[in-house]
């Protein structure tokens, strides 16, 4: 009987991990499904931590959710409004016009570049000077962006580094910039320490494609020990700046590292086969008592958009607002299959309990030395959702 329970258990858990890890963190609009109707606390706890929305046969709700995102972030409706695939293209901008980053600059690379809103930026700023270029590099597959080549490839892999300069015809590259974060998970001394290795994997490959007296931009978390990433690009660099752009969110840990002057130490040779953070460069020839004060700076005016309010949808003109649907919808994201049910209109369809298939299952008589196990696959949960889960134990022992 333990065993049985432990199996039920198992599958309640593994189905919910299902039906709650479709949620992408790039989504644009389009993961807005009914995955939850159950009474269930679970679904009900589920529902309020996902804050999705469901269709209804005759109805239409998910527009209210749209309008609700587009007053609470400026930003994600001016980026629709402007062209931009994502609202990070702010963050950039606003960066340019505090350090006047592509000054110059007629090769560049963005690292972790999907979906493209930092390419899209570079690709007109620099792109418009006639011999511009720009290298877009991501494990996922990215829309086309004119202007701008594509390179589906690790940044941790030589070979990608190969084909930058490559496209470049040999010459390196005058700015390097990553935006790329890993999902996060809460847990801030966890996400501190995947963000500061993803950074020092850009700032590896950027040792082989970045020129001398180059610039290299990159998303961090601040954190309690962001001072040794500090000090780790001051050993390549010649200025080091922290910078927090007006259009990311105050509750946001995210912040910027500017890094001018590519100046690598004598002798150095790139290799990404070994991490950069080693005992062989002396981090304490660096002033200050924790190894290097690094200069905090906040991009934008007082002027500026507040990332953390929410502004009316009243326009200035007087005329009625209208929702904008995003620029560049992912074009192979995780959850394409909820988007797919729902157009069917499957996503949110009510299960009775005497219409549930897994139901007869616990009704067989079953040994206890061999119990009779019942998989719960994808295709189920999608069928008859979270319904489908109580049933396990809404019916008979």
């Amino acid at each position: 009987m333990r065993d049985r329970h432990s199996d039920q258990l198992r599958i309640q858990t593994e189905a919910l991990r299902l039906l709650t890890g479709l949620r992408s963190r790039r989504g644009s609009g389009c993961l807005r499904t009914g995955l939850l109707r159950s009474a269930s606390p679970h679904s009900e706890s589920l529902r309020a931590a996902s804050a999705c929305c469901w269709q209804v046969p005759g109805q239409t709700v998910c527009e209210m959710g749209r309008t609700s995102k587009d007053k609470r972030d400026v930003y994600y409706r001016l980026a629709k409004e402007n062209g931009w695939r994502a609202r990070s293209a702010f963050k950039l901008l606003q960066l340019d016009e505090e350090f006047q980053l592509f000054q110059g600059v007629t090769r560049a690379v963005d690292l972790c570049a999907a979906p493209g809103s930092w390419s899209q930026v570079l690709s007109q700023k620099i792109g418009g000077q006639g011999s511009g270029h720009v290298v877009a590099v991501d494990l996922q597959a990215m829309a086309p962006l004119p202007g701008v080549l594509q390179i589906q490839g690790d940044i941790t892999q030589l070979s990608t580094a190969k084909e930058i300069i490559q496209h470049f015809e040999g010459c390196p590259a005058d700015l390097v910039v990553c935006d790329g974060a890993p999902d996060v998970t809460g847990l801030h001394d966890v996400d501190e320490y995947m963000q500061a290795q993803l950074l020092l994997a850009a700032l590896n490959i950027a040792t082989h494609v970045l020129k001398p007296g180059g610039c290299f931009v990159a998303k961090i978390f601040r954190g309690r020990d962001v001072t040794l990433i500090y000090s780790q690009l001051r050993v390549f660099f010649s200025t080091v700046l922290c910078a927090k752009p007006k259009s990311s969110r105050n509750s946001s840990i995210e912040a910027f590292a500017v890094c001018k002057g590519y100046d690598p130490p004598e002798g150095f040779l790139p290799d990404l086969t070994k991490p950069l953070l080693d005992h062989s460069y002396d981090f304490n020839q660096l002033d200050g008592p924790t190894r290097i004060i690094v200069p905090f700076v906040t991009c934008g005016d007082l002027s500026a958009y507040d990332s953390d309010r929410s502004y009316p949808l009243d326009l200035e003109d007087g005329s009625e607002y209208k929702y904008t649907p995003p620029t560049q919808p992912p074009i192979s994201p995780p959850y394409q299959e909820a988007c797919t049910l729902k157009k069917k209109g499957r996503l949110a369809k009510e299960i009775r309990p005497q219409d549930c298939p897994i139901s007869t299952v616990d009704t067989l008589p079953q040994s206890l030395a061999a119990p009779q196990r019942h998989t719960l696959l994808a295709s189920e949960v999608w069928k008859h959702g979270p319904r489908a889960l109580n049933a396990l134990s809404l019916c008979p022992q």
